[in-house]
């Protein structure tokens, strides 16, 4: 019978016990109904925006030239390896010339001997001929003033006719030499004899100049100050006119080359600061800016080719080396900006409002992949909830509040796919 009684105490007990965790319960579910759903939320604060474009790229000089020969030889000396330095006009590949440089002396000494041949003809036979046109006209004078007097005599009874005869055939003898001599003076000074040989001394000097020319094609001289990029023959080798021989990167202004998707084209301009980071030099940013865009499209790859000039280039660039472009193309100083992870849609978020939680279309501004500039429809102060899955009208009580700070980071408009594509 005791044992009864205290079984049914027991009982009364648990049961007491399990009305009031019951009752608790209850009120706990009342309480945090009439409360609301906890939530997280983000506290609207003004703060900076910044929009960027981020893309891989690589250094390049303005001109890079393959450096070629123009004739058939065999390779005797290439002067540098990669990575030196040539000077302007420099030799940097030798071709063997013993055929080539026989044949320059034979048009050299052809000339000289041309050249002695006009010097002579204006030195020695200009000279005598005029010696012998002044000698014919003298005999000239003297032979028509013989005739005059023989003229003067004849009349006069005191000579016969023979004899004025011979002295009229004289005088018209040296009147015909006189012309003679004229022509042959002529024939010097600037007749054909003359023009013969100032053409035969053109033409030596042409076939001079012309073997020259060749003799000078077996040495590949640098166009410019620049740098050995690639060396492509070694001596001994046999090259045909038009083999490349060596690469080289002449001496000129640094730039930087990056293919941009073409979606981020309108984001662009020329002008737009960027930083840059080099993947073997993570630690050192250095300044560029956008100096062209390419007025087309690459159909292939669906990019824009974008060059980026460098005011102080850091000494550890090299050519093609890869580099990570981060280029400025908007920026908001103090403005209403949230994570564009709390967009719902396109433009609508919950916002805590008398306790429950309220869609709200905005009107947004410049997009990045990780926020959104707000335009109009937010206040600095407003929650705005981070569950996107959350009914709208459903009671809510922030939980968590986080600070709106989406320029912590920079929010940048690229992809991996961007990335790698401009290494293809």
């Amino acid at each position: 019978m005791q044992a009864v009684k205290a079984w049914l105490r027991q009982q009364r007990i648990t049961l007491i016990i399990g009305l009031c965790f019951l009752a608790l319960l209850v009120l706990f579910i009342t309480v945090r109904k009439i409360r609301g759903q906890e939530v997280e939320a983000i506290i609207v604060r003004p703060a900076p925006l910044v929009q960027s474009v981020v893309v891989s790229g690589r250094m390049a000089t303005e001109s890079r030239v393959f450096l070629g020969s123009t004739v058939t030889g065999r390779v005797e000396a290439v002067k540098y390896r990669e990575g030196a330095q040539a000077k302007a006009g420099e030799w940097l590949v030798k071709l063997e010339d013993a055929e080539l440089s026989a044949a320059a002396r034979q048009a050299a000494a052809a000339l000289r001997s041309a050249e002695a041949r006009l010097e002579s003809q204006r030195r020695l036979a200009g000279p005598v001929a005029q010696q012998a046109l002044e000698q014919a006209r003298s005999n000239a004078m003297t032979a028509e003033r013989e005739r005059e007097r023989a003229e003067s005599l004849f009349k006069q009874g005191f000579i016969g006719q023979s004899r004025l005869d011979a002295l009229r055939r004289g005088a018209e003898v040296a009147k015909s030499q006189l012309r003679a001599a004229e022509a042959q003076s002529d024939a010097n000074q600037k007749g054909a004899e003359l023009e013969q040989a100032i053409s035969r001394v053109a033409e030596a000097r042409a076939a001079a100049d012309l073997a020259n020319a060749r003799l000078a094609q077996t040495r590949v001289v640098a166009p410019a100050d620049g740098l050995v990029l690639t060396r492509l023959v070694e001596p001994g080798q046999i090259v045909q006119a038009g083999t490349r021989l060596l690469e080289m990167s002449i001496r000129g202004p640094q730039q930087l080359i990056a293919q941009v998707d073409e979606k981020f084209l309108s984001q662009l301009k020329v002008g737009q600061v960027a930083s840059v980071t080099a993947d073997a030099f993570p630690n050192d940013k250095f300044a560029a800016r956008v100096s062209s865009i390419a007025p087309v499209i690459d159909a292939q790859r669906g990019s824009v080719e974008v060059k980026f000039s460098l005011d102080k280039p850091p000494a550890f660039l090299r050519n093609d080396m890869t580099l990570s472009i981060d280029v400025e193309t908007a920026r908001r100083d103090n403005v209403i900006a949230i994570p564009a992870e709390v967009l719902r849609d396109e433009s609508t978020v919950l916002v805590v409002t008398n306790g429950r939680a309220e869609a709200r279309s905005l009107k947004l501004g410049i997009r990045t992949l990780s926020a959104v500039e707000v335009l109009e429809g937010l206040r600095e102060g407003d929650a705005v909830v981070l569950d996107r899955a959350l009914v709208e009208g459903t009671r809510v009580r922030v939980a968590h509040r986080h600070q709106s700070k989406v320029d912590a980071t920079r929010s940048n408009l690229s992809t991996d796919t961007l990335k790698s594509m401009t290494r293809e």
